[in-house]
């Protein structure tokens, strides 16, 4: 019953306010997703206090509706909040479920998204034990979920942000089960109109993490759904230099989702890049 009312609550609006519906349903969504590299004293240039506004500046440079981060640290998280107000951050620290260890927060625009519910798991045989580490991963890793309704057409997204572990092989081929197992739950029980995986995955295309993560062609790389491509075939630059052939942050989304174009940004500020990842930044549309 609670279906059919949503179903007939989204006519509704649909009819009472078409015209306006129609330009706002048309507008593609930017999306984002970046490491934005925690704060490490030895980063000397490069260190977090000297970066923080240009992380920032990221945000409103591209028009950034939808974000997911890495690498975040509380105080991270804390003045992200504070530089970016008309942004909503949901997460969790991934060593207690609270502040302690790094989050991996998905980020949204409050005047275009509202908050439906959130929840992180993590990636291990125990998803829903918090703080526990999965088979051979060096540290736990875990992956922030939050559903999104759009405030205008009404639309219901998911959009998940992703840390996998960067030593434990065996870890991140099966963190995508339990990234599978977790997005089949959500679809199941929620009315969705798009699903999107946001990260940092530690591997590249062809691998065997990725393509856990292209489980049946129900989740695709972005990537490879648009020809309008921008920038290089790589997302780490180490602070130094983009390394070719090193793309490892990505966008993956399902199939009710039109990929419009696909940017790596590889360029500095001041001289310097705001973080050893390159932001990637992906422009969709829910199919009709």
């Amino acid at each position: 019953m609670n279906d059919l009312i949503k179903k007939f609550a989204k006519f509704v609006l649909a009819c009472w306010v078409l015209p306006v519906v129609a330009v706002v349903a048309s507008e593609p969504l930017q999306v984002m997703s970046f490491n934005i590299r925690y704060d490490n004293p030895r980063d000397g240039l490069d260190n977090w206090k000297l970066r923080a506004t240009k992380v920032a500046s990221v945000f409103e440079k591209h028009e950034v509706q939808i974000a997911g981060l890495q690498e975040v640290q509380n105080h991270q998280l804390v003045w992200l909040k504070q530089a970016l107000p008309k942004y909503g951050f949901v997460g969790v620290g991934r060593d207690d479920g609270k502040t302690k260890g790094e989050y991996a927060p998905v980020v949204f625009r409050k005047s275009d998204f509202r908050l439906v519910k959130t929840e992180t798991v993590w990636l291990s045989e125990n998803p829903r034990e918090v703080g526990s580490k999965g088979w051979d991963a060096a540290l736990p890793r875990i992956a922030t979920f939050a559903i999104l309704e759009h405030r205008v057409s009404g639309d219901s997204l998911l959009a998940g942000s992703v840390h996998y572990d960067h030593v434990g092989t065996l870890a991140r081929k099966n963190s995508g089960k339990v990234i599978r197992a977790f997005v089949a739950q959500m679809m199941e029980k929620n009315d969705l109109d798009g699903v999107m995986l946001i990260g940092d995955f530690n591997c590249l295309p062809e691998s065997e993490p990725y393509k856990a993560i292209e489980f049946g062609g129900h989740l695709l790389d972005s990537y490879r759904l648009t020809e309008k491509r921008t920038g290089p075939n790589s997302t780490w630059s180490g602070f130094r230099a983009v390394v070719p052939n090193r793309r490892i942050d990505y966008i993956f989304v399902n199939k009710t989702l039109s990929v419009n174009s696909h940017l790596i940004d590889p360029q500095k500020i001041d001289g310097r890049f705001p973080s050893d990842h390159l932001p990637v930044i992906v422009n969709l549309s829910v199919r009709d």
